[in-house]
């Protein structure tokens, strides 16, 4: 019988070793193509294969284990996430999705236990983008696409993705090899920690994702004069950080009317004097929904009422969409079998859609994808205050392993 206690207690114990590997003494910091990404692989490689499980190490530095089905013919499934952090990260951000997973497996050995299908479990070098600035690259690279324009991509010391990848021995030009044959690829499921509060605020160890959440950046600029804030009288002003004031809390209030999420976070005001009225205020938005008419129909009205501060105030107002990604829906045969596996446990079923992007938004456009979260402490993530609990790691232990055993 299985011992999940004893499992999810050795899940943490991985996880707090792997957490130690960082190109940083002072906090978590592991980079794509990187000598700590080289051991982190080595690492895991080792724990899959103490768990019998053939291992590989792609094109695209991604780390492969295999569960193999008696049938050398069977399906493939994939399990993953990724491996590297952001800088001053936390230990269970990714880390969880893979670790877990290959703790599962050394257990189905010991206990004779074999799936009808193979099990490939992956740790994705790159899903944050920290290192060259573009995301899900170890996901995008089973699905084929690193555009040729990637090679030259560069970090802060100005070495190119191209020179990462060969001082790591690989090439960039087999890439391409990287990417995996769909034929008899039958799904793919990520566990993750949630990053939000939801499921903490529910008392629930675990949640079945509905969606990955598509979302649309843009950058503002609004104009006005700036002047002397002790001569100009108040009528008279063309004050564009009062202006970008009324726009961000105009934001907020369509965002809660139209049930998406949206978000300024980043803001600079020029002269930015402590007696000068502003002249020109950049913000940002950050707008996402998990159905993307839902998000759209928002963005519609917030330029509208944008449009109309900036002539009611006589400021000029202009915009750039600088990122964009339409939402992705998870499989809901996948999702029908999580939900399954989890009232299986006693454990009231709730599902919940993700605001933050996930290698499975790469893998969707090959193969059915599924998400499973785990409740985080107080919702906080890419934080050294990442915290999770060892009841419910046991608990998705227990999901997990009922929802790969009803694969067919």
């Amino acid at each position: 019988m299985m011992d999940y206690k004893r499992l999810g207690q050795e899940v943490m114990e991985r996880l707090e070793t792997l957490g130690k590997i960082s190109q940083a003494s002072e906090h978590l910091d592991r980079r794509y193509l990187t000598e700590q990404h080289k051991v982190a692989n080595q690492l895991v490689g080792s724990w899959m294969e103490a768990a019998g499980m053939q291992t590989w190490q792609d094109q695209a530095g991604n780390l492969w284990g295999r569960f193999a089905a008696e049938d050398a013919n069977a399906p493939r499934f994939v399990m993953g996430s990724h491996l590297d952090t952001v800088p001053n990260g936390g230990k269970y951000d990714g880390m969880l999705g893979v670790v877990a997973p290959v703790t599962l497996i050394e257990a189905f050995q010991a206990e004779g236990i074999r799936l009808p299908l193979h099990l490939d479990i992956v740790g994705f070098g790159d899903e944050e983008g920290t290192r060259f600035g573009s995301t899900l690259l170890g996901s995008r690279a089973l699905t084929g696409q690193w555009p040729a324009s990637w090679a030259e991509l560069k970090d802060d010391d100005g070495i190119s993705l191209a020179e990462a990848l060969k001082n790591f021995g690989l090439s960039f030009a087999q890439v391409a090899e990287a990417a995996i044959p769909t034929d008899n690829l039958k799904g793919y499921l990520e566990l993750h920690i949630e990053q939000g509060p939801v499921l903490e605020e529910k008392n629930l160890p675990v949640g079945v994702v509905s969606a990955i959440a598509g979302a649309k950046r843009f950058e503002f600029t609004v104009t006005g004069m700036a002047g002397h804030a002790g001569t100009v009288p108040m009528p008279m002003r063309l004050d564009a950080l009062a202006a970008s004031s009324e726009m961000i809390l105009a934001v907020e209030a369509v965002a809660k009317e139209h049930g998406v999420v949206a978000t300024v976070g980043q803001i600079s005001n020029r002269p930015n004097g402590v007696n000068v009225i502003s002249g020109k205020t950049v913000f940002s938005l950050d707008i996402r929904s998990e159905h993307d008419q839902q998000r759209d129909d928002a963005l519609a009205d917030i330029m509208d009422r944008l449009t109309n501060i900036a002539a009611k105030r006589n400021v000029s107002l202009e915009h750039q969409q600088t990122h964009s990604a339409n939402a992705v829906h998870c499989d809901a045969e996948l999702q029908s079998v999580l939900r399954d596996a989890i009232a299986a446990q006693n454990i009231d079923v709730h599902t919940l859609f993700s605001g933050a992007g996930h290698d499975a938004m790469a893998i969707a456009d090959i193969c059915p994808v599924a998400m499973l979260f785990m409740r985080c402490d107080k919702g906080i993530s890419h934080h050294p205050a990442e915290a999770i609990m060892t009841e419910d790691v046991v608990a998705t232990l227990a999901v997990l392993s009922h929802t790969l055993q009803s694969l067919k």
